[in-house]
């Protein structure tokens, strides 16, 4: 493991927290699904209206354009025809029409905007006694006369504002209509979904989950039901025999344990030992203490309960740098620890503190060959510092692992699950774990105590 010099926010950092309360992101994901559905009708019935309160009016103005265009041009037609049976004939002016027929020698008095146009229809914009107003105008051009037929479409125009006002009105008001038919349905569709969840969650705390097919009918709900029972009934069904085994398993390395511990206290109390015989029956004796321990931390993770007690760690520290010290062998290590006797104990069983705090411990020793590796206590946690080569951010992203080796354990012996059983007991038990380099080298590794009553993101 290199040593890092990056600054504190730059080192790479491996840590095991509390995971996130159960249920929570499945009723965002609840919600959002059930705004899905609301937003969906409200977008389709804002689409549909919109696409009919757009065709209404353009199929209006179109059909309105080519009536009035139509008889406006028939009227001009059959004033053109009368105007040159009689030239003396003039077209009485009907409501709003007027018409105007101009000679060769009177081209000149027509309105200079309509000079230029062609035969046919135009919608005219003008204005009289200085207010705007809209009118229709049919031109016909022959070689001798031009006529126009002029309609006022003031009132016009103002009807087809007012419509298009009630057409975006009917938009919103049917959209509004279709959000509450979407909320309504949403409803409707998420009931059978929710009451699947408040099941689900009310069977949390039960031995044997609860039964969901049958408080449902035989459709897409019912059929969601039936693969949950049959997911539960497996899942139950690999629980238990996990537990068995676990149980079973305890249950038969006790009783040995249990008589290898009896031989080891009688061989102790022999007179006369000598110093290699004393140290290898107490390293026998460590060992059975080491796995008791072991035995009793898994049967808890095994059935997920919080066993109680108050561990002073000071001591459960003592006693593992003592387990430690006979096997350094020629390392130039030295062992220290930090702290006050009482200053932090901790409400959970001593085999638990011990297991947890002994892996952090056993990785401080086994990958630091010189130097010091330091047990400090604080307040609610405490740290174990050593002097090795450090932590790369491979082994950071991977440390906690099952089966992960680092990149420093080829000629040490382990199957890397350690850091992982670390990890199982904080989750547990709602510590926090983390690793992170030292200032200089070597890596500090924390384990902090009551994280429930921390800030979020503390280590």
């Amino acid at each position: 493991m290199a040593s890092d010099t990056a600054s504190p926010r730059q080192m790479p950092q491996a840590e095991a927290a509390p995971s996130a309360p159960k249920g929570l992101g499945r009723r965002r994901y609840r919600r959002r699904l059930r705004s899905r559905i609301i937003l969906s009708f409200a977008l389709l019935g804002l689409g549909l209206t919109a696409m009919f309160a757009i065709a209404a009016a353009y199929v209006g103005a179109v059909v309105e354009d080519q009536a009035v265009g139509t008889v406006l041009k028939e009227n001009l037609d059959d004033y053109a025809e009368r105007f040159y049976q009689d030239q003396t004939a003039q077209l009485s002016p009907l409501g709003s029409v007027r018409a105007y027929v101009f000679g060769p020698d009177k081209w000149h008095n027509a309105q200079a905007d309509w000079i230029p146009l062609e035969s046919g229809v135009y919608n005219m914009n003008g204005i009289e006694d200085g207010e705007p107003f809209v009118y229709r105008l049919v031109v016909k051009k022959d070689p001798d006369y031009w006529f126009f037929v002029a309609q006022d479409m003031t009132s016009t125009a103002e009807v087809r504002a007012r419509i298009k006002l009630i057409l975006i009105a009917a938009v919103v008001l049917f959209t509004v209509l279709a959000g509450i038919i979407g909320w309504w349905s949403a409803s409707r569709v998420m009931r059978p979904v929710s009451e699947l969840a408040n099941l689900l969650g009310a069977s949390d705390d039960s031995a044997r989950p609860v039964a969901l097919a049958p408080h449902f009918p035989d459709d897409e709900v019912g059929e969601l039901a039936t693969a949950l029972d049959d997911y539960a009934a497996r899942l139950t069904e690999v629980v238990q025999r996990d537990r068995e085994f676990n149980a079973d398993v305890s249950h038969e390395l006790r009783t040995p344990l249990a008589v290898i511990k009896g031989a080891v206290e009688l061989l102790l109390s022999r007179p006369g030992l000598d110093d290699k015989t004393l140290a290898r029956l107490q390293r026998i004796q460590r060992a059975e203490a080491q796995c008791t321990d072991l035995i009793s931390a898994l049967l808890l993770l095994s059935r997920a309960e919080r066993g109680h007690g108050n561990t002073d760690v000071y001591r459960v520290a003592e006693q593992l740098l003592e387990a430690h010290r006979p096997q350094l062998g020629a390392k130039a290590l030295e062992l220290c620890l930090e702290g006050e006797p009482g200053r932090l104990v901790v409400d959970a069983p001593e085999a638990a503190v011990s297991v947890a705090l002994g892996n952090l411990i056993g990785n401080a020793v086994k990958y630091t060959t010189a130097g010091t590796v330091v047990v400090r206590l604080h307040e609610r946690a405490v740290d174990v510092i050593d002097s090795g080569p450090g932590l790369s951010a491979e082994d950071a992203a991977h440390l906690f692992e099952r089966g992960y080796r680092g990149s420093h354990a080829e000629h040490t012996h382990g199957g890397g699950i350690g850091l992982s059983i670390v990890r199982r007991l904080c989750r547990l038990y709602q510590w926090r774990v983390r690793v992170v380099p030292g200032a200089e080298r070597g890596v500090v590794a924390t384990l902090r105590f009551d994280v429930e009553g921390d800030e979020a993101g503390t280590g």
